[in-house]
């Protein structure tokens, strides 16, 4: 009789969803899939399911290639002042302010020397996080002078770039400026006879590529880092032309001989120990 009876009422609950907290997972960009984000930093913030290089911090960069305790910043303390009083959305001071206080640096490249597998190196890292790596009056400064103090010691210098920013908008002519400048202090480093490393990692654009990234005695950069002047959707509605599969990647570069190598993360360090023992 239970099963032909009459239907019972049923009365709904409301359950409470429980909110899953931020960032105990990570979503890949490239393949979609999610990630325990505690596992991913363990792999170095590489992808299990497809290999993508997931973007890493100055500070976390510093710690996967230089030997524990070895490092020594340089200039820790500068930071960009606003010489063009700039306006928009947010004044520059504003986007400064907000990029320090979320990142916890003063400007989008760390500095500094340490050792390398037990050799003596100069290292500068930008950090897209910070205004997307862009370089301003500071970032140029930092590298040249990091550039200077290595030629000064004789010892290789490794500048890992990532930036989707290029030269800072927010600083005009003084943005532009810190190509030429860094460049020249590479041009009488490597007239000095020593090594500039050049690591590209995802994404490396604009008046980065275009200066210091672009001129390494080696070129190395993670795997499918997009990496050129402008954006591959800006070329194609220029030009009026589909852009080839893979235009802008690493793989694409290497093959069409931009870069030297393309390097995992995991073998970074083994693989710039190489060259620097082999370079003398």
């Amino acid at each position: 009789m239970a099963l032909f009876g009459k239907n019972k009422k049923y009365t709904l609950v409301n359950v409470k969803k429980k909110n899953i907290p931020e960032g105990i997972w990570t979503k890949c960009p490239d393949c979609g899939n999610p990630t325990y984000t505690k596992e991913l930093n363990k792999l170095l913030k590489v992808c299990p399911q497809c290999g993508f290089h997931h973007g890493m911090t100055a500070v976390e960069r510093v710690e996967l290639l230089l030997d524990p305790g070895t490092f020594k910043e340089f200039d820790k303390n500068m930071q960009s002042t606003d010489p063009l009083e700039f306006k928009g959305p947010k004044t520059y001071k504003q986007k400064i302010g907000s990029d320090q206080k979320a990142t916890g640096l003063l400007d989008a490249v760390i500095t500094g020397q340490g050792k390398l597998k037990g050799h003596d190196v100069v290292l500068a890292v930008t950090d897209s996080s910070f205004i997307m790596g862009s370089m301003g009056s500071v970032v140029g400064e930092k590298i040249t002078r990091a550039v200077e103090a290595a030629t000064k010691k004789k010892v290789p210098v490794i500048i890992i770039s990532g930036s989707g920013g290029g030269a800072r908008m927010y600083e005009g002519i003084f943005s532009l400026m810190q190509m030429a400048k860094t460049c020249a202090a590479l041009a009488r480093h490597s007239g000095a006879g020593h090594l500039h490393v050049s690591v590209l990692t995802n994404p490396t654009m604009a008046g980065i590529m275009a200066s210091f990234a672009g001129i390494g005695d080696i070129i190395m950069a993670e795997p499918r880092a997009l990496i050129g002047f402008t954006g591959p959707r800006v070329i194609e509605q220029t030009i009026r032309q589909k852009l080839p599969e893979g235009f802008q990647r690493s793989e694409f570069l290497l093959a069409h001989g931009l870069i030297d190598m393309i390097v995992q993360r995991r073998d970074m360090k083994d693989r710039l120990a190489g060259i620097i023992e082999y370079s003398g």
